[in-house]
């Protein structure tokens, strides 16, 4: 349970956090603490339910440790496949965990919490291409780290002179339509985005109540979709020419706030960005 003051002199929150299989138990519980105890009457109790976990064709049980195993084991084959021998690098290691616990998050939490989760097993079901995977938002943030490390070492070779501060740039120069999408739709929205995902509307009718814990989640996939559309169109580190570096620093200020938001975001989900996939 989870208990929050109100304030000094108010009563407090207890909000019961329960799988849907033993949600009539803990209604049953806070019946009986408010029957025993007096005091429990100016305690406002409210029922989060979580609902159940399905396995599609599932052979045997399988535990939560397993299920880690198992995408764990997918994951490194996906990278394989795609990445070859680079994949099995020890530096590798660390990456491929990164990213099977990513999965493992988005696939719980892209769902609402009152509705019901189907996992897919196969190995079908874990790829490092699918647009609305954890793997493919750690991929897309590591793009943004790539771009920047690529940055920074051709100021360090004199290519390109150092990234001016803000308040010097010519924003104007963003005519593309998606970097206003990526303004408008993220950058602008994000605080409200976090807002929403952290608030328990506790003062509601009825015993039960929901949460936005999907909010995150749907943000960061529909933020990699469009960020990749655009970062596959757009060239951002042009030719190392003086009349075109007005237009290459308003993109770069513009990525790094959008790298930032990723972090925040994924900060959010305890998953540390990647510098590298």
């Amino acid at each position: 349970a989870l208990l929050q003051a109100r304030g000094q002199g108010s009563c407090c929150s207890v909000v019961h956090v329960v799988s849907c299989e033993e949600e009539f138990q803990q209604q049953q519980l806070d019946l009986l603490w408010r029957i025993l105890d007096p005091g429990a009457q100016t305690v406002l109790q409210k029922h989060l339910v979580c609902g159940p976990v399905k396995v599609t064709n599932p052979s045997l049980p399988i535990g939560a440790d397993q299920y880690f195993q198992l995408r764990k084991r997918q994951m490194y084959e996906a990278s394989l496949m795609k990445y070859g021998e680079l994949a099995q690098d020890e530096a590798w290691t660390e990456v491929i965990d990164t990213l099977t616990v990513a999965a493992i998050r988005f696939e719980m939490l892209s769902t609402a919490h009152r509705s019901q989760i189907t996992l897919d097993l196969e190995d079908s079901s874990i790829s490092t291409k699918g647009t609305k995977s954890g793997a493919f938002v750690m991929y897309n943030c590591a793009r943004l780290a790539t771009l920047f490390d690529s940055y920074e070492r051709a100021v360090e070779r004199g290519t390109y002179p150092p990234l001016p501060p803000a308040s010097e740039l010519n924003f104007s120069c963003l005519r593309e339509e998606g970097e206003w999408l990526l303004l408008f739709n993220y950058l602008l929205p994000f605080p409200e985005v976090l807002q929403q995902a952290a608030q328990l509307p506790a003062a509601t009718k009825g015993i039960r109540i929901t949460a936005n814990t999907e909010a995150v989640c749907k943000f960061l996939i529909q933020l990699s979709m469009d960020f990749s559309s655009y970062y596959n169109r757009v060239h951002i580190l042009g030719e190392p020419f003086p009349h075109l570096f007005d237009q290459m620093f308003a993109r770069l200020r513009l990525l790094g706030a959008v790298r930032d938001v990723f972090h925040s975001a994924l900060a959010t989900l305890h998953l540390p960005p990647l510098s590298q996939i």
